[in-house]
């Protein structure tokens, strides 16, 4: 069990919260229950998440994905006056942590994504930090590269097929990072995983010579908040449960 301060205040530090200009609140963007004994975690605050939470009866519940981003209507109505009414009703605290679960080293979507592939980390792939890129100590087929990608995210990746028979150098950037590619290109990489695919993306990939893939921005971004989720259980001795709501996106 801990307070809900205790819980912020150590994933502020952990996360270094303070150093990220984002699109949304990082932190407490809904306050419930001073104590924390059952987390429930997700990608996104859908109200889907938040029935499932109820049913744990959580006390809280983490996610990539909250409320309140830059430029939406303000006005609490429809669907986001019922997601909050549910949270409010049932004094469930709501954390959400976006760009700064992306960039984490350890417990990052971007790190864990990564070790998931057996990418060894050269580097960041942009100014941000979030992006990575690396080699695959045994160079494979772009083929089996895909199959790799289904396998570790349960789900095919959209394959833009425009690289070199064998990929050796890749860069990734979970979510709607598609605009990321050229930085890829500039780097002379063989492939470039994101999460999701725009028109544009598939001509410069044809014409850069670069394999895409788009490998769902719900798939990329289930790593981090699991494993924030885990790391703060065996904190703070906290009942955790990672809900995922299934999302083909």
């Amino acid at each position: 069990m801990a307070q809900i301060r205790q819980i912020t205040d150590h994933i502020a530090e952990l996360l270094k919260v303070s150093t990220f200009k984002d699109y949304c609140p990082n932190g407490l963007q809904v306050s419930g229950r001073e104590e924390i004994r059952t987390l429930v975690s997700g990608v996104s605050a859908c109200r889907a998440l938040i029935e499932a939470a109820i049913g744990y009866q959580a006390d809280a519940i983490l996610v990539h994905h909250g409320f309140f981003w830059r430029g939406e209507d303000p006005c609490v109505c429809g669907i986001k006056r019922e997601r909050l009414r549910l949270l409010l009703l049932h004094d469930i605290n709501l954390l959400a942590y976006h760009l700064p679960l992306d960039a984490h080293p350890e417990l990052g979507n971007n790190a864990l994504l990564g070790q998931a592939l057996g990418a060894v980390v050269e580097g960041s792939l942009n100014n941000e930090g979030i992006g990575l890129w690396g080699t695959l100590p045994d160079a494979c087929e772009a083929a089996a590269l895909e199959q790799r990608l289904s396998a570790c995210l349960q789900r095919p990746p959209q394959w833009i097929n425009s690289g070199p028979a064998i990929i050796r150098r890749i860069g990734w950037c979970s979510g709607a990072a598609q605009g990321h590619i050229e930085q890829a290109v500039a780097r002379g990489l063989d492939a470039f995983i994101s999460g999701e695919i725009s028109e544009q993306t598939v001509h410069i990939a044809r014409e850069a010579g670069i394999h895409y893939f788009a490998a769902g921005h719900h798939a990329t971004e289930r790593f981090g908040v699991q494993r924030l989720g885990e790391h703060l259980a065996n904190t703070f001795g906290l009942q955790h449960v990672f809900v995922d709501i299934d999302n083909p996106v």
